[in-house]
């Protein structure tokens, strides 16, 4: 599908006053959770007022709305997101910039071609913060979280046609299970799988609340009573699953250090250990491209470096942080510059 901005220089505008209120709702709740790692990552950007910068997941625009401010009259911000609710609320929030920002409904591994539909070969600045954004797990009909009873959905972009539902009640046993213990690391992911094909052979497993009781009757009592919620680690999988995210990741970080301007930095804030693997294997590898063998005197297999890892340990959240945002608890920071 084509990109589009869906900026309206003139305002936004809604035929459905419920529609519009419920999004200010939410837009409200969205304000009142701060961006994990913010300042570090605001910090590391090194914006420049007449940089472009990307932020590849908008969410409600916590990062783009500083990166904004931090531009002058020459600057530009592209804003990014595959979730159409996630694009009008941030949209209200950078209402102020409008001048200098755009609006794109599509996903961060589509940005090189987002940006040459408007004319932008390069940025400055790259931004990626991975996962579910706090504005999509307030957002209860969206089903991406364990405590509300609702429809079990999960998609970021509603016009995929996959959903949680369809992985739950269609994929094979063995399936569920590699999705569970992989993306979930789930060390019950083998007896979930079980019992949510049992449970499915009944009637269809259509919301999260009938996942929740499947799930915590597949985990021992005395693990449900020390481990967290029963439900975190499945959820999480079935929605990276639902998501294509680590795939979209792993496909998208050497075209994204490619768009940077030379001196021009990505920083990607992760939330689970396997998205954190793939970030710091691509930035070591472009960083380090050679093939060649160890014991060779010198390299003869071509390959250039792309720039320097600046972040040879993650940033993590301070004391602070985590005891204000529950979300930031898992959160790391990692920051590459274009050579």
């Amino acid at each position: 599908m084509r990109s589009q901005s869906i900026w309206r220089s003139s305002g936004w505008e809604y035929k459905d006053s419920r529609k519009q209120r419920a999004l200010l709702q939410r837009l409200e709740m969205e304000f009142k959770h701060t961006s994990v790692l913010l300042e570090e990552t605001i910090d590391n950007l090194r914006i420049r007022p007449d940089g472009v910068y990307v932020d590849g997941t908008l969410g409600g625009g916590g990062h783009a709305s500083r990166i904004a401010e931090a531009l002058g009259e020459n600057g530009r911000l592209i804003g990014i997101d595959q979730d159409e609710a996630a694009i009008e609320a941030a949209g209200l929030r950078l209402k102020p910039f409008e001048h200098k920002v755009t609006l794109i409904r599509d996903n961060y591994r589509n940005a090189r071609t987002a940006l040459r539909q408007i004319g932008i070969e390069k940025a400055d600045g790259i931004v990626l913060d991975l996962g579910v954004s706090s504005f999509q797990l307030d957002n209860v009909e969206r089903g991406f979280s364990y405590k509300y009873d609702t429809a079990l959905d999960m998609r970021m972009d509603l016009r995929q046609s996959l959903t949680a539902a369809d992985i739950v009640n269609q994929y094979t046993e063995m399936q569920l299970y590699h999705v569970i213990r992989d993306y979930g690391e789930e060390q019950f992911a083998k007896n979930i799988a079980k019992h949510i094909v049992n449970a499915r052979a009944d009637r269809p497993i259509e919301t999260t609340g009938q996942l929740n009781e499947i799930i915590k009757a597949a985990i021992p009592a005395k693990m449900r009573a020390t481990g967290g919620h029963p439900s975190k680690r499945t959820f999480q999988a079935i929605r990276i699953e639902c998501n294509r995210e680590l795939e979209v990741l792993r496909d998208s970080l050497d075209e994204l250090i490619d768009m940077l301007n030379p001196g021009g930095r990505i920083c990607i804030i992760t939330f689970h250990s396997l998205e954190d693997r793939i970030v710091k294997t691509a930035f070591k590898k472009n960083e380090n491209p050679c093939t060649c063998p160890p014991d060779f005197p010198v390299c003869v297999c071509g390959q250039v470096s792309r720039g320097r890892v600046i972040t040879r340990k993650p940033i993590l959240p301070s004391q602070e942080e985590l005891e204000n945002n529950k979300r930031a608890k898992s959160a790391k920071l990692r920051v590459f510059e274009k050579k």
